[in-house]
């Protein structure tokens, strides 16, 4: 099977960087705009006819294959102001405001821009377009995922985005490291996948559930040498790789096995070859001469990858909301049909593959469902087979522990629900948990701060009472890789928490023989604000699924966690509660509505889909997006 280049697709896309320019705001008067509503359309003198433009470009894009085409407002050197002949999008769309992105699929053309430009764009645009009153790359990330089909190619010119993560950019970053390091490496030997599919921007499907391929890199100083199987590796890879060339920026494919032997034989130069110890067998370890050697925990590689780039967060974010959506459905779904008592937890963990699997630029799960019911639950990684596994049931707590693999990003959560009548000490220990993952989520922490010097804050709320949980309480998330992405998290072995790292929260208690309770979210590292100056980080939480209410005992709960609470309940509602209502999962988002209601300290916290269909349906006409 072929590796994907992602040369010329969304991927590529969706990491393009913006530029806005900051012209004096033009006074139009709004009176005199267009109305696409109307029939006959209305458009003022000022519009611009781009019925001949956009032909010509969808005939240029049915040659090449392309489902879309973004064309930014810059030109070849990233300049805020531009020349005539490099104003693509303004002779595509009619719009001359120097800010906008517009992106042109086969039936539909939208163009995005901020607020100083919403009635010029109005005034000059035909009804050819759609305004879209957004900025960013998350909006017209969800355009496109809404627009075209899964494998869609999307099209643009590279001179005219500053993407910041091409393979080549990558290799010229990690041997600029290689110079900088006091030790002066001539090489670094890559063993993980997951560093050579970080590297060179490539996937497959070698291993269940992780988009690798089996591969070594050996980088030097001045050149590159991948060990694959050469035979799975189409015209367009090779060429993506520039493989025909022997250059310090050609990669030169060897075969697998023969990683080896050619690190031998690189050893008996004047060399150093740097790796991580973490990852590298000994079998090559122990051909690379001692005074050769230069070690350290982890490679550069994956150190570099553990901290995401803007467009990487913004892959990460956008597939979160996406990834909402099937544990939602999954959720409602199974409030309406284990009371029936046709739910186990094999059929259980298979519908929600089937719900993600449904999702734009799935690849399937990012791990084998845990689905726990009862006693099960207490195991913390118990997953049911079709030939074992237990009945749902009102009168048990159910633990689901589920992600996907997108092309845009890797994503985990775990919720845990009761759909009947918990005990005091199920509903205790199920808040203490919440309370962990709270007082972690809104810890302001000092930049370079440990995982392992913080973790402590997820289980004090246990501790105060004599519980606790025996295993980790996070681990790292990549872009589309694996699911424990290593050196992030919060065991004595990871690295220093930095802007840009995502990473789980998940603590947890588990009773033996009896239920078991987690709750995990991923969250991105950012800038804290402070009262007084310093650098300071927290998280951010981008998993948005809301918590069972019917477990949540709000007397437990301080007033920062009740407020911490209700403001995340807020932000499901204003990302997800759209992406349900778009797609017409009206059931879904009446649902949300009611289990992302502000709690109150005394006011109970119970719900039932009964009570979620009352809702009236004028709470959808009435969303504010």
């Amino acid at each position: 099977m072929a590796l994907a280049s992602w040369r010329c697709c969304s991927w590529l896309i969706l990491l393009c960087a913006y530029t806005w320019g900051h012209p004096k705001p033009v006074d139009l008067k709004t009176e005199d705009v267009r109305n696409c509503s109307t029939s006959p359309q209305y458009l003022p003198m000022t519009a611009v006819n781009t019925t001949a433009q956009l032909t010509a470009l969808r005939e240029q894009m049915s040659t090449k294959n392309l489902s879309a085409y973004i064309i930014p407002d810059t030109d070849a050197h990233m300049n805020e102001y531009i020349g005539e002949h490099d104003k693509r999008r303004a002779w595509i769309t009619g719009f001359t405001g120097s800010a906008g992105t517009a992106v042109v699929t086969m039936g539909k053309a939208g163009l995005w821009t901020d607020s100083r430009y919403w009635t010029q764009a109005e005034r000059e645009m035909d009804c050819n377009w759609e305004l879209h009153k957004e900025v960013g790359t998350v909006p017209i990330v969800k355009w496109l995922l809404t627009n075209i089909s899964p494998g869609g190619r999307i099209g643009f010119d590279p001179s005219l985005f500053s993407i910041g993560s091409t393979w080549q950019e990558k290799v010229s970053s990690i041997r600029s490291q290689m110079q900088k390091h006091h030790k002066a490496p001539t090489a670094v030997l890559l063993s993980a996948l997951d560093e050579t599919a970080w590297l060179f921007n490539l996937r497959s499907s070698d291993i269940p559930y992780n988009p690798f391929f089996y591969s070594y890199t050996l980088l030097t100083d001045s050149s590159i040498r991948l060990f694959v199987n050469k035979s799975r590796f189409n015209s367009e890879t090779l060429q993506y790789l520039n493989s025909n060339c022997t250059g310090s920026m050609c990669v030169q494919l060897e075969d697998y096995s023969q990683v080896h032997d050619s690190v031998q034989t690189y050893a008996t130069g004047a060399v150093r070859i740097w790796i991580g110890t973490s990852y590298t067998m000994y079998g090559l370890y122990k051909v690379i001469p001692k005074e050769k050697l230069v070690a350290d925990t982890y490679s550069p590689v994956m150190v570099t990858k553990a901290v995401k780039n803007s467009k990487e967060q913004a892959l990460l974010r956008a597939s979160h909301v996406r990834d909402a959506v099937p544990m939602i459905r999954y959720l409602v779904w199974l409030e309406k049909n284990v009371p029936k008592g046709t739910v186990d937890e094999f059929s259980g963990a298979e519908l929600l593959d089937k719900f993600r699997g449904e999702e734009k630029f799935s690849s399937g799960p990012s791990f084998q469902t845990i689905s726990a019911s009862g006693l099960n639950a207490a195991l913390a990684h118990y997953s049911p087979t079709k030939e074992n596994h237990r009945k749902l049931s009102s009168d048990e707590m159910y633990l689901v522990d589920s992600g996907g693999q997108y092309w845009d990003g890797t994503t985990d959560i775990t919720r845990t629900v009761h759909w009947g009548t918990p005990s005091a000490f199920q509903k205790e220990a199920y808040t203490r948990v919440l309370i962990g993952n709270i007082d972690l989520s809104r810890l302001v922490f000092p930049a370079a701060t440990s995982g392992l010097a913080m973790e402590a804050f997820a289980r004090r709320a246990l501790w105060d009472v004599g519980l606790n949980y025996g295993h980790g309480t996070g681990h790292g998330i990549g872009n589309f890789l694996s699911v424990h992405e290593w050196p992030v998290g919060f065991q004595s072995s990871s690295i220093t928490m930095g802007k840009g790292m995502f990473t789980s929260i998940e603590p947890g208690y588990y009773r033996d023989k009896e239920f078991g309770i987690r709750l995990e979210d991923v969250a991105v590292v950012v800038e804290a604000k402070t009262k007084y100056p310093g650098t300071y980080l927290t998280f951010d939480v981008v998993s948005l699924v809301p918590y069972d209410r019917n477990l949540i005992d709000v007397s437990l709960l301080s007033p920062k966690q009740l407020q911490y609470l209700n403001h995340y309940y807020q932000t499901i509602r204003e990302k997800v509660g759209p992406e349900l209502q778009q797609r017409q999962l009206l059931e879904e988002f009446q649902w949300l509505q009611q289990q992302t209601e502000p709690l109150s300290s005394r006011a109970p916290c119970t719900t039932s889909l009964a009570s979620v269909l009352a809702v009236s349906t004028l709470a959808i006409l009435n969303w504010n997006v």
